[in-house]
């Protein structure tokens, strides 16, 4: 009988890339992993993995090996969370890793509908990397990655892109800052003391392109991987900070900035990333379908 647990180390290390990755993530040591995956492959009799320098390669064994685990443990995370929680106690947990670079109000709009489920929700909600997330819902860790790029290819983590919505880029300021910058928009921008996203962010570099095709050389200010708190930074007045057309009125109300102009070009797109190829989990359908037609709804996003 196949041994379940030596195929849960292959596909750890499949997944990880490497045995000292897949140690460290499991919390063994790098010859316990290595000795599990010997066993297998001499039970299986045929070999999972080549090794190419310091890299580890599937082979065509491995790979049919691996799309058969995929299936087995995301068969088994359903039966635990419907045991742990549906069955034992009426509440479902819902596990969301968010990308730092989401702005968290839209985190919270986002999740919010998911607590107003007839049936009880649990929210666990993680912050981090997008690369160390997508890790994490590869290994059904996570039920959902709210992220502000798809899922790319090359990490060979299998999931599923669900665009939530999308919307236009303002610009934002201070009474006084936006006063000065708001006449002969966009071109009053350049000179202009700019806060902007950091190199995580997915609208950087089409913000960035923006300002070439405009012929605009702001003064940057500063780069901010947190956006919270480059927005600190605008309230203070240090400059003016871009950010997505949606959070106009919480913008307003929390940091006391107004509108310069808008940059329709520069678009940004929402994503739910799941294991799901098709939504079945009531939480995220909730999550998917507010946006659309709720938060989303009457913005750019119909472009």
């Amino acid at each position: 009988m196949l041994n379940y647990k030596q195929l849960y180390y292959f596909w750890n290390i499949a997944k990880a890339g490497s045995i000292i990755r897949a140690a460290e993530r499991l919390n063994l040591t790098p010859q316990t992993i290595s000795g599990q995956l010997a066993e297998l492959e001499r039970a299986l009799a045929t070999d999972l993995f080549r090794r190419i320098g310091r890299r580890l390669e599937l082979t065509s064994a491995g790979k049919l090996a691996l799309s058969h685990a995929d299936e087995i443990f995301q068969i088994g995370n359903e039966l635990e969370q419907s045991l742990r929680s549906g069955a034992t106690s009426g509440e479902q947990s819902f596990r969301v890793g968010v990308g730092d670079a989401v702005p968290k109000t839209l985190a919270y709009q986002l999740l919010a509908p998911a607590l107003a489920l007839a049936e009880p929700v649990r929210l666990m909600c993680y912050e981090d990397k997008l690369e160390r997330l997508f890790a994490e819902l590869a290994i059904h860790q996570l039920d959902l990655v709210i992220a502000d790029r798809p899922l790319p290819s090359e990490l060979g983590v299998k999931g599923y892109n669900h665009e939530l919505g999308r919307c236009a880029i303002n610009f934002y300021a201070v009474p006084e800052l936006a006063a000065r910058y708001r006449p002969n928009f966009p071109q009053s921008l350049d000179g202009a003391p700019m806060l902007l996203p950091g190199d995580k962010s997915a609208v950087q570099v089409p913000l960035m392109r923006w300002f070439s095709e405009h012929q605009i050389q702001p003064r940057i200010i500063g780069n901010f991987d947190d956006s919270a708190l480059m927005k600190a930074f605008g309230k203070a007045g240090e400059g003016v900070f871009a950010a997505p057309t949606i959070l106009r009125d919480e913008i307003s109300s929390q940091y006391g900035a107004e509108v310069i102009g808008c940059a329709q070009e520069v678009i940004l797109r929402y994503y739910a990333i799941s294991i799901e190829r098709r939504l079945t989990h009531p939480a995220v359908i909730a999550v998917s379908e507010a946006a659309k037609h709720s938060l989303f709804a009457g913005t750019d996003s119909s472009r």
